[in-house]
């Protein structure tokens, strides 16, 4: 089943700000990583469940996925005909808290 895929305003916010992190040491590889995140991201349309749960739906009580690319994680739910992207970060911080996941 085909979904739409939301990314709450966190996790566009996120996005910006790991792009502009990476352009500051090489904006083409910046240019890569947000290509790499985008498509990955998009493939949650057709595949979002193929992603493994992520840590902190434990803590939550929801089931919340992840999806790894280029050293970073996309946190994310699965509702219904939507997946929502709620939160990116960088695959080495710990796990993300209550804050971290609020649009």
């Amino acid at each position: 089943m085909k979904r739409s895929v939301l990314l709450t305003a966190r996790a566009e916010r996120d996005l910006g700000e790991a792009y502009a992190y990476i352009s500051r040491g090489s904006p083409a590889n910046a240019l890569r990583w947000l290509d790499e995140m985008e498509a990955g991201i998009g493939s949650l349309a057709a595949f979002g469940e193929r992603c493994a749960l992520a840590p902190e739906g434990g803590a939550f009580g929801v089931e919340i996925r992840q999806l790894v690319r280029a050293g970073y994680r996309a946190l994310f739910i699965v509702r219904g005909r939507s997946v929502i992207v709620l939160h990116v970060r960088h695959a080495s911080r710990g796990e993300a808290e209550a804050s971290d996941l609020a649009g």
